[in-house]
């Protein structure tokens, strides 16, 4: 008898072993295992690591930027403008990518530029994704003439040409950071709307939603305790590739001169600057311009292993 049941837990050890279920089925008791358990997935998914790595980077420049330089991104120098990047020939020490046509430093502005992007795109994001899973909850969940109303106008706002309907709005408004977030905020609600609607369509039918009407539970329990948790996972993969796709979208209106005021550093505002003078300086233009491909391609990264992580089917077939 004991050793049928000191042999029982190895056996179920040796299945999971045999299955790959042993990570998704682990027991994250405390901050330490799922820590421990979120590292094992990204060491696994090494462009998901690049990305995060990226995106943290990303991060600290727009935290820790007074701390990173000691230049003023905004007061002007005209005894050093035009200087090229330190390597180059009449380059000066101190400016390690050059100064602008106002002598400002190059270096300087594009980390308090990450300031502007990144808060774009975070609470543009986090607007978007509030009040659209909000609203594709109650179209998916109550369907009927709600979710005909809802998604009549989703589709409409989405038939519009997106480029040329946040444009429009943004020369209407002025040049403003609120209203840039606002902007990006209250377009992008429809994509998330018609994601959190599919996905409450699949579950409104599932086994535990009856279940759980079975028992008489209320429509708000129902919605917070048992939809809710599984549209998280699909939103934030969706919301982090909305995020690089604002920050694009936030530099090509700065671009176009309907960002930020011009006396905030912006990326945006640094290319239309550098457009310019891009056959005579072109480290005007170049150096902002890397910046926005960094922060896109770290945010897909970071994107896509999110997807795969937060999806155990996907997880499991790239074991």
């Amino acid at each position: 008898m004991g050793n049928n049941k000191m042999s029982e837990p190895q056996k179920a050890q040796g299945h999971q072993g045999a299955t790959g279920l042993g990570v998704d089925q682990q027991k994250k008791q405390g901050v330490m295992p799922v820590l421990q358990y979120v590292w094992r997935l990204f060491w696994r998914d090494k462009p998901g690591l690049l990305g995060l790595i990226m995106v943290l980077i990303l991060v600290f420049c727009a935290v820790g930027a007074p701390w990173i330089t000691a230049y003023d991104p905004v007061k002007p120098n005209l005894r050093d403008a035009k200087k090229p990047p330190v390597w180059m020939e009449n380059g000066i020490k101190g400016h390690l990518l050059g100064t602008d046509n106002l002598g400002r430093d190059l270096f300087t502005r594009i980390i308090y530029g990450s300031r502007v992007s990144l808060t774009v795109g975070f609470l543009g994001v986090l607007m978007a994704c509030s009040a659209g899973m909000a609203i594709g909850m109650a179209a998916g969940y109550f369907g009927g003439r709600i979710d005909a109303l809802i998604m009549g106008l989703v589709n409409m706002i989405l038939a519009l040409p997106y480029l040329v309907f946040v444009v429009f709005i943004a020369a209407i408004l002025g040049r403003s950071l609120l209203n840039v977030i606002l902007i990006f905020g209250l377009t992008d609600i429809p994509i998330f709307v018609r994601i959190a609607r599919g996905e409450v369509l699949r579950m409104r039918e599932a086994g535990f939603i009856e279940s759980a009407q079975s028992v008489g539970a209320s429509t708000f329990r129902i919605l917070s305790t048992h939809v809710l948790p599984n549209l998280i996972g699909p939103l934030i993969t969706l919301a982090t590739f909305e995020m690089s796709a604002m920050i694009f979208y936030e530099a090509g209106l700065g671009f176009l001169g309907l960002s930020v005021p011009p006396n905030v550093p912006s990326w945006g505002n640094m290319l239309a600057v550098g457009r310019q003078y891009l056959t005579i300086y072109p480290w005007f233009a170049t150096f902002p311009g890397l910046a926005i491909v960094f922060a896109g391609i770290g945010m897909n990264l970071l994107g896509d292993w999110l997807r795969d992580a937060l999806d155990p089917r996907l997880r499991r077939m790239k074991r």
